[in-house]
């Protein structure tokens, strides 16, 4: 694996003077709290700089990983060896034109709508609980109640994995429910332009309320965590249910390993308790699908990601069923 070189990081620093930091603990940037040290740590101030450094590292042989605020991944706890690059509050700059809206990608979703709520903007009060950035959110057309920011978004512009800029229209997204054709691509959205509905300012914002509010009594966000952790399978929630119901019904609410914990408020999350590691974590997503699949037949696939020490994303419960193959909790 190729190690970090001195020439490296003054070539960062050149491209995103002040934003380069080495040896950083992931676990102090990680949603989840989990994570152990990045070799290199980016944050650029502006689109160019995120477009040089994709530029610069196209042309390296370490790997490159970009995030936001990492609400639905978690770190292998052994470290990243390579270059962590985040788009966070240094791009989270928002204007407003009438009923059209460009936000930076950094900028986080529950401050964002609240902000464009009190500008008498709505359409998109349904995202207003959902943690994460307006990029993170687009990428994934995230949202709640089943609705996707997606409906209202004209553009974004991207970066390739070569630094090229252009700016993409929502056909060419290709949205539907909680996917866009971006995923799994090496392309990094850098902005998104919305299209909003006039409202009125009183009305969205006790709306958002009460959405934060429920989220508040049914989810666990007092503690570190990466949202829900499975899946629903359309096939399974018809006969067994949602897999927080599923993980309950085998017994499993409030099941911890070592500092993680099947959360006692609702099952399909997983909270770090402190000092979780990843191994913890996965160790009782494996648990889960073991036992849900021995009760009911159905097996339960992760909706949260594990990046490991190369920076290669794979769903959690690949990663689990490596690490644990022999792990047998189908009896009993």
């Amino acid at each position: 694996m190729p190690l970090i070189t001195p020439d490296l990081v003054a070539a960062l620093e050149e491209l995103a003077p002040g934003g380069v930091r080495t040896g950083v603990d992931m676990a102090t940037v990680s949603a989840w709290r989990i994570g152990g040290p990045a070799d290199v740590f980016v944050e650029p101030d502006t689109a160019e700089q995120v477009a040089n450094v994709l530029r610069l590292m196209s042309q390296r042989p370490e790997p490159l990983l970009v995030i936001g605020e990492t609400t639905n991944l978690f770190f292998d706890s052994r470290g990243f060896h390579g270059v962590l690059l985040r788009i966070g509050s240094k791009l989270s700059d928002v204007h407003i034109d009438g009923n059209r809206v460009r936000a930076q990608a950094g900028a986080r979703v529950p401050e964002l709508v609240s902000s464009l709520a009190d500008a008498g903007l709505g359409g998109i009060a349904h995202a207003g609980g959902v943690p994460g950035t307006i990029g993170g959110l687009v990428l994934m057309n995230g949202g709640s109640q089943r609705k996707g920011i997606g409906t209202h978004v004209r553009s974004v512009l991207v970066a390739d994995a070569a630094g090229g800029l252009q700016r993409l229209d929502a056909q060419a997204l290709g949205f539907s429910y909680r996917h866009t054709r971006l995923q799994g691509t090496d392309v990094v959205i850098l902005d998104a332009e919305l299209e909003l509905e006039p409202g009125d300012p009183e009305t969205l914002i006790a709306e958002i309320d009460e959405i934060i509010a429920s989220r508040a009594e049914k989810f666990p966000l007092d503690l570190p965590n990466g949202g829900s952790v499975f899946l629903s399978d359309p096939a399974m929630y018809e006969i067994v249910g949602p897999p927080g119901h599923a993980i309950e019904s085998v017994g499993l609410k409030g099941l911890a390993e070592g500092g993680a914990q099947i959360s006692p408020k609702h099952a399909n999350f997983i909270v770090n308790n402190g000092r979780a590691t990843d191994d913890d974590v996965l160790r009782l997503v494996a648990t889960a699908r073991n036992k849900v699949l021995a009760a009911t037949g159905f097996t339960m696939d992760c909706e949260v990601r594990h990046v490991g020490t190369d920076g290669v994303l794979r769903p959690a419960h690949v990663v689990a069923d490596e690490r644990w193959p022999s792990l047998d909790l189908t009896k009993g």
